[in-house]
């Protein structure tokens, strides 16, 4: 299969790619994560954990890993408008934590806005712009806090 992208060539800066380390329990980390993302905007409709899923149904034996579904319902309006309704296949915009080791926890993100420009499912290419750039400060806003709430 050929893709249309060289994965190789998308940076971490293409697809808004934030990472943060929380000195914390994985139960506090998710909690505080929770009460950071929705102070900045983002209400979270869908949270679940895949490691107790895949440890029940597989023995996967995975450590503590959580998936958190942030969403602002405004942005995903003009989200879903200027992909002609294709950007709810991404939704919701993801923040996962896992834990690195006891106490200490990675939160994790990638803009599904920018991975929507990327893959070419924008067809309002100026909202998209105001879109991406709405998102990322919300979400930049959100990660700066993560350390001093």
């Amino acid at each position: 299969m050929t893709l249309p992208i060289d994965p190789a060539a998308v940076e971490g800066g293409d697809i808004g790619e934030k990472r943060a380390t929380l000195e914390m329990s994985h139960e506090e980390a998710i909690e505080h994560v929770r009460e950071v993302f929705t102070e900045h905007g983002f209400g979270i409709p869908v949270e679940f954990s895949p490691s107790d899923l895949l440890n029940e149904k597989v023995q996967a034996d995975r450590d503590p890993y959580y998936v958190l579904g942030a969403c602002n319902p405004a942005v995903a309006d003009r989200a879903l408008d200027a992909t002609d309704r294709r950007m709810g296949a991404l939704f919701p915009c993801n923040v996962v934590v896992w834990e690195e080791a006891p106490g200490v926890q990675t939160v994790y993100h990638v803009s599904i806005m920018r991975i929507a420009r990327l893959l070419g499912l924008d067809t309002d290419r100026e909202e998209m712009d105001a879109i991406i750039a709405d998102t990322g400060e919300m979400v930049d806003a959100a990660y700066d806090d993560l350390d001093s709430s």
